[in-house]
This record gives structure tokens, sequence and C-alpha cells, in this order.
């Protein structure tokens, strides 16, 4: 088992003091337009800087938990796992380049304003819980990120050979990672346990919600990293960024995904119906996974209050679920509607914690290890507060109000312009 000596802690704690660098959608999709091998090293070169910085943040974080959250089992194994991705990162020598190419690169770097990414805007979901205030130093991206393209060069094989290690390097490290979310949520139930407390106190959803939102932006990184250079391009995709997301394919696959999943889960013949108000084709640049995931969760949740409010006995009466799409200029807003009965007021703080669930709660097995909690229906108590986190990882936000004795509506507002920093803390 992998062990964090003290030379390597001390190395983690020298790269957590340098401040981590913000990309935002639009700077990825700019980037990755047209990848050639002298873009694809360019950004190998940031992301190979970054990503230490970032992981030994959350190493150091995870070393000094406080109340003994960091001695819980599970937690341990998590920190382990981020210190050897660490390790293995640093030491990957960078490529050993010949002066031409150099200044290839360099070319690339001094050519003008024009040539530069534009700037992001702080991200709003980040600065509102901040009183307005940058929550740590960030890097400017146009200091260390890639630019918009490398030009034409016959790039040697050196540079072919470092691109192709280092992306099977991260992908590694990503697979590693797939059961971070739940080995964490187990070292809660360990520190539950060891506390003897059914609540978690504010200091710990803070971690969790700044470790998971981490978690997110790694995975972004390595995984557009990946598709730029696995190939083939896709019409209307830079890497796992759709550049026209539609808004109602997606809504209408997470519609039938969750009323699979509740027939299922409740042996119904036929789910409560979800009403899809989408009046033209809204298209956007997003990436449609994270887009998927969070309407999946939603509509789960509706789902699930409408059949336990009503019960079996109203099957094919059930009222529906309503899914209404709008479109500012900076924002757009689904809002998810149900009469599920609605939470009581007292409860609402409750539904953004993790681990708190309305369901029964669902055991997690000694050896669950999938990349992110696939319940049947709920019963872990991540959904909510998982979705608000993919929700401002792009500048969005995720709102919930209530009327206890009649339903709730959830609003996930997504930002158009895709412009807004990555929330990194």
């Amino acid at each position: 088992m992998f062990k964090i000596t003290p030379q390597l802690y001390e190395k983690i704690k020298h790269y957590a003091k340098f401040p981590q660098t913000g990309v935002s959608l639009r700077q990825m999709v700019m980037f990755g337009q047209k990848p050639s091998q002298g873009t694809l090293l360019k950004a190998g070169q940031f992301i190979h800087e970054e990503l230490p910085i970032r992981l030994a943040h959350r190493v150091k974080e995870l070393e000094e938990l406080p109340n003994n959250l960091s001695q819980m089992p599970s937690i341990v194994k998590v920190k382990n796992w981020y210190a050897q991705s660490f390790q293995e990162l640093i030491e990957m020598p960078p490529p050993e380049l010949s002066a031409s190419v150099k200044n290839q690169l360099r070319q690339s770097t001094t050519g003008g304003n024009a040539n530069h990414l534009p700037h992001n805007l702080p991200n709003l979901a980040m600065l509102e819980q901040n009183g307005g205030l940058p929550v740590k130093p960030n890097v400017p991206v146009g200091h260390r990120y890639y630019f918009k393209e490398v030009g034409e060069f016959d790039w040697p094989p050196e540079v072919l050979r470092y691109n192709e290690q280092f992306v099977k390097r991260i992908e590694a490290i990503k697979r590693r990672h797939d059961p971070v979310v739940t080995t964490v949520a187990q070292g809660i139930v360990e520190y539950k346990k060891f506390r003897q407390s059914a609540l978690i106190d504010t200091d710990v959803q803070s971690f969790l919600d700044r470790f998971y939102m981490s978690r997110i932006g790694i995975r972004m990184l390595i995984g557009q990293h990946s598709a730029l250079f696995r190939g083939p391009p896709r019409k209307d995709y830079v890497g796992v960024i759709c550049t026209r997301t539609n808004i109602a394919e997606i809504a209408q696959e997470a519609i039938e995904n969750a009323r699979f999943i509740c027939e299922d889960y409740y042996g119904l013949f036929k789910a409560p119906e979800v009403h899809l108000h989408c009046p033209e084709v809204v298209e956007f640049m997003y990436v449609p996974s994270h887009l998927s995931h969070m309407l999946f969760e939603l509509l789960k949740n509706s789902l699930r209050a409408v059949v336990e409010t009503y019960g079996d006995d109203y099957e094919g009466e059930f009222p529906p679920v309503k899914i209404i799409v709008a479109q500012g200029k900076e924002d757009i807003t689904i809002k998810v509607s149900d009469e599920g009965g609605g939470i009581a007021r007292s409860g609402i703080p409750l539904v953004w914690t993790y681990m708190y669930t309305t369901a029964e709660v669902q055991a997690l097995e000694p050896e669950f290890n999938k990349s992110d909690f696939k319940a049947p229906m709920a019963g872990f108590g991540y959904g909510l507060p998982i979705s608000r986190l993919y929700a401002r990882y792009f500048g969005g936000d995720l709102k919930l109000i209530s009327m206890e004795g009649y339903g709730t509506d959830v609003y996930l507002h997504l930002n158009r312009l895709s412009n807004s920093d990555e929330p990194l803390m």
C-alpha cells in the first residue's frame, strides 16, 4: 500500500503554497478547436504544472481536517491516492525539446494579443458565498495556460512520445480517482460513527464542497485533454464540450431515464408524466454529461416525491412534473416543478447537506467503487449538493423553493456566456 513519506509531504506542502489557475469553458473551446501536436504539448505542459498544485491543495487539506476526520480509514485511503498521483506527475520528466521546438513554442506565446485567450470573469456563485470578495488569489490564465493555437510545424518524435505518455499517465490518475466520491462518503459514515452523531458540522460540509468541486475541475481538465488527444473530432464538439448543446434533447433523455428508474424502483407500470416546456430550440456551449447528470438527479427527486406523496393507488393519475426552460442574455434557466408535497421550511437547509436524505438510506457495499452514486432512486443524500457543484463549476447555480403541503420548484441556472472562472478554493 502507498504511504506518504516525510520528504514527499514536504514537496506537497511546497506545491500547496502556489495558487491554482482557473480555466473557463470558452477558453477550453477556443484553445481546442484545432488540436495539433503542438497545442497538445502546450496544454500538456500547463496540466503537468497545474495538476500537482491542485492535488497538493487537497492532500494538505485532507491531512489537516479537524476532529480526527483525517484519521478515518477511507479518508486516509483517498489522501494516499491523491499523494500517489501527485508523486507520479512530479516524477514524470518534461519533454527534452530542441532549440527549434522551443523557438516555435516561444513564437506562439509572443504573437501579440490576437493569439491570447480572453480573460475570465469571477465565478458569481463563489463571490456570493464570500461577500463579493475573491476566495483565493487566482493566476490569470494567460500567465501559464495555453494559447489559441501553435503554428504548423514538423514536430519531432520526442514531442509525440511525450504527448502520448502524458495522456496515459493522467488517464491512469483519473481511473485511480474514480471511487473518490463514494470512498469519501464512506469516510463520513465512519466519522459519524466515531462521533456518535447523525449530523455533520458546517466545517465538514464546507470541506466536502471544496473537495468535490476540486474533483470536478481535475476530472474536467483530464477528460478534455484526453478527448482532444484521442479524437476523432465530432461535429459540434471540442473535446467533451458541445458548442451546440441542445437542452430539449438532453432533457428528454433525462426524462426517459428517470421515469424508467422510477417505474423499476416502485414497481409501477407508468411513472408520473413529465411535461417539457421548451418553446424554441435552445442551444449553448456546455458539457452535455454535466447537464444530463443534473437534470436526471432533479427529476429523480421530483418523481420520488410525487409517487411517495400520492401512493401506488394513484398510478395513471399522478400530477405531472413540469420542466420549463427560459433563456436570457446571461443565463439559461431550467425550472423543475413538482406537486410532491413540498419540504418544511425548517428542512430546506438540510437538502444541501451531504449524507442527508429523506429516503431510506442505502448502505454502501465494502467494495463499492463506482465513480459516482448510481442509486436506483435515492438514499445517499448526495444528489442535490453534487448537482449544485456541477452547476456552479461553470458559473451557474441551483436554487430550491418549496411550498410545504403542495410541491417544490428547483431552478437550475446555467451561464450561457461560458466565460466564468472555475471556482477554485
